[in-house]
């Protein structure tokens, strides 16, 4: 459909508002999958916040400026208007190993990382538009939880997941 060429400026987007600071580890389908190694690269407090709505901002944006001149009408360019953005951010061990020739990330806080896209943040806040936070990102982040809201997840195989999720 024409809607991938918009899908594609939209990751597009989101990749340059967070690499860097951050690594591009893959595209999964519409989903930016970005890592960090060096923690000083990674902002940190208000503004690792400032770096997550900016992104949104500039999503936003292009989703507006899109609609304005968009004239497809097929089932999934109709949709387009009602796309948003989440972002899922924890902090964990993890290795980087070649796997047929590309490096993947793997291990278990990447798997938690993964599920936590299907969770409870958007139930929590009202709206498709987060960042569900982990305790353990907002932490090492020195994130200010005063105007979060709080959540434990449970993800099975782990232990209850306390997180901290932010409007956007």
């Amino acid at each position: 459909p024409d809607a991938y060429a918009l899908v594609s400026s939209l990751l597009d987007g989101i990749i340059e508002r967070t690499v860097p600071p951050f690594t591009l580890s893959k595209l999964e389908g519409d989903a930016v999958f970005v890592y960090a190694l060096d923690g000083e690269a990674v902002p940190r407090g208000d503004a690792f916040l400032a770096c997550l709505r900016d992104c949104y901002a500039e999503f936003r944006g292009r989703l507006a400026s899109a609609g304005e001149i968009w004239s497809c009408r097929c089932d999934a360019c109709a949709r387009i208007s009602t796309l948003d953005l989440k972002f899922v951010v924890h902090a964990g061990p993890f290795v980087i190993q070649s796997i047929a020739g590309r490096e993947e990330l793997v291990g278990s806080e990447v798997v938690l990382a993964h599920r936590l896209l299907k969770s409870g943040a958007e139930a929590a806040v009202g709206r498709p538009a987060y960042a569900l936070i982990t305790a353990a990102a907002a932490h090492r982040n020195d994130l200010p939880l005063l105007a979060a809201v709080p959540l434990i997840e449970h993800v099975d195989h782990y232990e209850p997941v306390e997180a901290f999720v932010f409007r956007l």
